[in-house]
């Protein structure tokens, strides 16, 4: 969690961090006058100073007129720390025992909620950089320890591990100990602007099925390609060596390379 700064500071760092998140953000009045997830962190920083200053009444009223104003509701008591950013922020809920770190991130959508109505610690803790996807639901009192990324619509109820990514109702870790062809697939992949990051395996998504399939079968292709080029030169036989391009480095942009500029 962040070290004590005043009220001040964390508003002022909740403003700036938004150009390193956001690449649409141009100016600082335009982060403020503008980005509703930034005016309702700036509400929360305010309401949370009179919750713990036993104003409890006022606290709950300038977040309920937070929510109005913003579609962002965040309860007074949860703790934040630095730099914490929503993006669009549209129906984003965070109950009131929530503690969230330092330099977070999160999607609109996202719900921070508890599974019991007993008090206590019911709503879960987020540690460092944890980037929460839209929609995603990260329910009861658990934890996501630093670096943890929750993918898109994602609903999690046990705690994750340090640099883990979880997708998927309900949430599953995605191995990361990939094989050298599916590297060169995610690779190849990113290298036509296709992202499944977020997606679970239940996503029955007719356009990433069709990519996928085409990567595989390029790259099926090229190993047939190699084996018999390989048996013609065991068998005495030449093959023209001719430099094949590399598709997994190639800029696969729609417009041709070879288009004549006026």
């Amino acid at each position: 969690m962040s070290d004590q700064v005043t009220l001040w500071q964390q508003i002022k760092e909740d403003v700036l961090c938004v150009f390193d998140r956001d690449p649409a953000a141009r100016n600082v009045f335009e982060i403020i006058t503008t980005y509703p997830g930034v005016q309702a962190i700036q509400w929360h920083r305010i309401s949370h100073w009179l919750w713990q200053h036993k104003c409890k009444w006022l606290a709950r009223f300038l977040s309920t007129i937070s929510r109005w104003l913003t579609g962002i509701e965040i309860h007074p008591a949860v703790r934040i720390g630095r730099r914490f950013f929503i993006d669009h922020g549209m129906g984003v809920v965070i109950g009131e025992t929530a503690e969230i770190g330092d330099d977070c991130t999160m999607y609109h959508g996202v719900t921070l909620g508890g599974t019991s109505w007993k008090e206590g610690k019911r709503h879960p803790t987020l540690a460092n950089n944890v980037v929460v996807g839209a929609g995603a639901k990260v329910l009861g009192p658990i934890y996501l320890h630093e670096g943890v990324r929750v993918g898109s619509n994602a609903v999690v109820i046990k705690d994750v591990c340090s640099g883990e990514t979880v997708v998927g109702v309900p949430g599953r870790i995605v191995n990361t100990d990939l094989s050298d062809d599916k590297k060169k697939q995610h690779k190849l992949a990113q290298s036509v602007g296709f992202d499944a990051y977020g997606t679970s395996g239940e996503t029955l998504d007719p356009v990433a099925a069709a990519i996928h399939g085409l990567i595989e079968h390029i790259q099926a292709l090229d190993k047939r390609v190699e084996s018999m080029a390989d048996t013609i030169h065991q068998l005495g036989g030449e093959v023209e060596q001719v430099e094949m391009p590399k598709l997994d480095g190639c800029d696969l942009s729609i417009e041709s390379p070879n288009k004549e500029v006026d």
